[in-house]
């Protein structure tokens, strides 16, 4: 009796134990499927760190003296959960080109956990800032390292995204052509810089310039984690003033960042080459607010616009075109040595949120090249960041070359480069989501 007892006992206790092993390995397997879920939704992370160097270090003209309230700054999104990780990164720098770009993307890609062709590194081109070019720079290494960390930490803290924002607006009496042409001739018979004291040539209209700033916003339901502003102009209000910083269009982004806290503003130059403030600008030292001002009304117009639309995995695509873009062969310099070393592929990229499409170019390019992305596909939203690997120096068009001026004389490329860059961008533009 008393066997038998323990029998029942035995198989009681045998079936509760499979019974619980079976609810444990159904919440586990539960909460397993709700962490590949959760792995596979599109996620960002922010990140943002001080790139002033120490006095004492030679800015892009003049040796650094002094510095100033608003220093320098790397500030960056990584993007998670379309396929590899993808980065976006802005440097308030005139510049970076040759090895150190390459390390910059490398080092970057690795800290995300994604591919260099993956990462789109971007200057502002501020003339008072550092320049990226000497990969044995104490500095630029630690800029590096301290670049690699963020990326690791921030993706530590990523937030989900459910929404993009889309706006752009136009910016009053900012930007103008640097071109003053002889119409006759249709030859550039003065240039008009970004500092202009020849008030003739201030008189000029603005010429041929993208008056829009285009915001790219990105969303966890209605809180904004991220506002990514583009507008193409050379940024300089004065400088070789040997004290670093953002000039006008890092003050407008500080400005969006106070009206728009909660989110982290990260501001991309666009194709800017042959663009500059000269127009409005005398280089008094007062008129550094006044664009920033400027510029700032036009962002928060373009974020008062914004229009937010679903984002998701299956809403995000990345491209990325490989070129080689014919050298100048008369001029000697970093960009030819490249191209004889078999090193001078530059990536031209392209994000795909949703409608929006961004693009992400070399060098200083022309304004015209911004204006034939958005006609390709007017049925899209189309912004554009240019400088990114800036061994390539200015990128005229053809009309451009024939036309002559400063930015042709010193371009380290050939007219072969218009035909380029216009197949890649059509391809790159035309590359269709995933259905």
């Amino acid at each position: 009796m008393m066997n038998n007892y323990r029998k029942v006992n035995m198989m009681f206790l045998f079936c509760v134990l499979v019974a619980f092993l079976l609810v444990f390995n159904g919440q586990a397997s539960n909460m397993s499927y709700a962490q590949d879920d959760e792995s596979k939704k599109l996620r960002i992370s922010t990140f943002d760190i001080d790139v002033t160097p120490p006095i004492g270090n030679k800015l892009a003209y003049e040796m650094m003296i002094n510095s100033w309230d608003m220093g320098l700054r790397a500030k960056g999104v990584v993007l998670i959960g379309a396929g590899d990780p993808i980065v976006l990164v802005a440097i308030d720098w005139i510049g970076i080109n040759g090895d150190c770009y390459d390390e910059f993307r490398r080092a970057i890609a690795s800290a995300a956990g994604t591919v260099p062709e993956k990462v789109a590194l971007h200057t502002l081109h501020q003339h008072d800032a550092y320049r990226g070019d000497n990969l044995q720079d104490d500095f630029i290494l630690a800029v590096i390292h301290r670049l690699e960390l963020a990326v690791v930490n921030s993706i530590k803290n990523t937030k989900s995204i459910t929404h993009i924002g889309i706006g752009e607006s136009e910016v009053y009496k900012v930007a103008s052509n640097r071109f003053i042409l002889d119409t006759k001739a249709d030859t550039v018979r003065a240039t008009r810089f970004t500092t202009c004291r020849d008030s003739a040539l201030r008189a000029e209209p603005e010429g041929v310039i993208d008056p829009m700033v285009s915001l790219v916003s990105f969303w966890n339901e209605n809180e904004p984690i991220a506002v990514l502003s583009y507008y193409a102009t050379h940024p300089q209000s004065y400088y070789r003033t040997g004290i670093p910083n953002p000039d006008f269009p890092g003050i407008a982004r500080f400005f969006r960042q106070l009206a728009v806290p909660d989110a982290l503003h990260i501001h991309f130059n666009g194709a800017g080459a042959n663009i500059g403030a000269g127009k409005y600008n005398d280089g008094s030292k007062e008129n550094r607010l006044i664009l920033a001002e400027r510029l700032a009304d036009g962002m928060k117009r373009a974020w008062e616009s914004t229009e937010l639309l679903p984002v998701s995995e299956k809403t995000v695509r990345w491209d990325v075109e490989s070129v080689v873009l014919p050298p100048d062969t008369t001029k000697n310099g970093l960009y030819l040595e490249r191209y004889k070393a078999g090193k001078a592929k530059v990536d031209i990229q392209c994000l795909a949120l949703n409608n929006a499409r961004i693009l992400f170019m070399p060098g200083e390019l022309f304004v015209e090249y911004q204006l034939a992305a958005k006609k390709i596909r007017p049925d899209l939203f189309v912004a554009m960041a240019a400088y990114g690997d800036y061994t390539l120096g200015y990128i005229p068009t053809v009309k451009a070359f024939s036309q002559g001026g400063y930015e042709v004389r010193v371009s380290k490329v050939t007219p072969e480069v218009e035909n380029i860059l216009m197949k890649t961008m059509h391809n790159l533009l035309n590359s269709k989501l995933e259905k």
